[in-house]
């Protein structure tokens, strides 16, 4: 059995276990990366974020195609298949893939692929591809394994119609309608995907507004560009038994509903993959979703063994992940000195897109803050003119007499990347956060970014 010795070992090659190995052979640690599959990336890569935003990059594309005048001088609107889009998603992950193995390469940390559990607090061992064992000492170890869908016992997953989030990537054609079954960022954004290529979408919600943790606003734009793409959401709703058919499968509600469909998209939760990390045998617990406890550290109840990214739960973003493996790996360099990853704004990839960063309407006014509002709406943006994407708009809430921007809010083409220029003004000190920032910058003409210059003089403009 083959022995080897680092100053940190990362169990996981996703978002959160590339910032914490990368950091640390950046200050000079040696570092070893252990992922189960026999390439980098992680589920992050592989399943999750890269392949549901390429796939919803391609829908998008349909839809201009399709919806664009322009484009009927030269064919008829033309409809491809589930397949035909997952087909341009798995060229992404192919150059992900490529870039992220030279980052290691470059950076001199070994890659080792296989099974990894603890045999104690300083020494994994894997079982390779091959079979074989190896064994990996360190003085520090990051977990940073990431999470799958939860599936719960009474769901049969091994029917050839029911899906999860991972497994629909391997979905062999376009069903005519199916069911999601969680309506929550992932089932949100593949109700956008599936409707987006003309599949009729019935959305399952256990509650009584989407996506709720959203300002009011944004969550109601959202259900009506849904609704309007032939998404049907159904609310306050809960599932007693999914059967499998033949030919399609029927959602029993305990509402007394039942639904058919070619297909089941199951969307609802995670559970952190640590089922097999042997962490009894350095006791560290985990809660019911598999999930481990750290502290404002990262530091699990064992002094030398950290963890980051989904695998700890809240946020579950792979931007929060990356960020929270390289504190991790700042607490292990420099002894307790890294930050607390909580400023993290929100990205949902649903058609349109949404992006928010701080406080809603509801929490101000539930905390009494005195706030107002400034709003710019994309239908009157020249470069949303421009580029054919009117729907959307972009809303400031600020002190009404501090100034201070409080949370800035996106719905519509490119809300991820808007968000940003809010974010940067949000994180200044004192009287730098100012709304008025806005109307004292020049911003590029036409671009999405003067949509902060518009919002910000509609705000203004309501004091007094």
């Amino acid at each position: 059995m083959a022995v080897y010795s680092y100053d940190v070992v990362v169990l996981g090659s996703g978002p959160a276990g590339e910032g914490a190995a990368m950091n640390a052979a950046k200050n000079g640690r040696r570092v070893a990366v252990v992922d189960n599959r026999q390439v980098v990336g992680g589920n992050c890569t592989h399943l999750g974020t890269i392949p549901s935003k390429a796939l919803r990059h391609s829908v998008k594309q349909i839809i201009q195609f399709n919806t664009n005048e322009m484009f009927r001088s030269i064919g008829e609107p033309r409809w491809f298949s589930f397949p035909d889009v997952l087909r341009s998603a798995e060229r992404v992950i192919a150059r992900q893939v490529s870039s992220r193995t030279s980052y290691y390469a470059r950076n001199r940390v070994d890659l080792f692929f296989g099974t990894a559990s603890f045999a104690d607090e300083n020494t994994i061992e894997i079982v390779n591809l091959r079979g074989d064992l190896e064994r990996l000492v360190a003085k520090q170890v990051v977990i940073a394994t990431g999470s799958r869908p939860y599936r719960p016992v009474d769901v049969d997953f091994s029917h050839p119609r029911i899906y999860d989030s991972d497994t629909i990537l391997s979905l062999t054609h376009t069903p005519r309608r199916l069911i999601i079954y969680g309506a929550g960022v992932i089932g949100s954004e593949y109700a956008s995907i599936f409707s987006g290529l003309g599949v009729l979408v019935d959305l399952i919600d256990n509650r009584d507004q989407l996506l709720s943790f959203l300002d009011d606003e944004i969550s109601d734009a959202l259900s009506y560009h849904l609704q309007n793409n032939n998404v049907l959401i159904r609310h306050n709703e809960e599932y007693e038994r999914i059967e499998g058919q033949e030919n399609g499968v029927v959602l029993h509600l305990k509402s007394g509903k039942k639904l058919r469909a070619d297909a089941l998209l199951w969307c609802n939760g995670r559970t952190g993959n640590t089922d097999q990390l042997g962490l009894q045998n350095v006791g560290i617990s985990v809660n019911s979703r598999g999930q481990v406890t750290v502290d404002e550290n990262y530091r699990t109840s064992v002094a030398n063994i950290y963890a980051a990214g989904d695998v700890i739960g809240w946020p579950s973003l792979a931007s929060a992940a990356y960020d929270q493996g390289r504190s991790a790996s700042d607490n292990i360099l420099h002894d307790n000195n890294g930050r607390v990853v909580n400023d993290i704004p929100t990205g949902i990839y649903t058609i349109p897109e949404i992006s928010s960063l701080g406080k809603t309407e509801r929490e101000l006014t539930q905390e009494r803050v005195p706030y107002e509002v400034g709003k710019a709406f994309f239908k009157s943006m020249a470069r949303a003119q421009i580029s054919g994407e009117p729907v959307g708009m972009l809303k400031i809430l600020f002190h009404r007499e501090t100034l201070q921007v409080l949370g800035v809010h996106c719905f519509g083409d490119q809300a991820s990347e808007i968000l940003h220029i809010g974010q940067a003004i949000m994180n200044q000190e004192g009287e730098a956060n100012s709304i008025r920032y806005f109307v004292n910058t020049t911003f590029n003409y036409p671009t999405m970014a003067e949509a902060y210059r518009v919002a910000a003089f509609d705000g203004l403009n309501r004091l007094f």
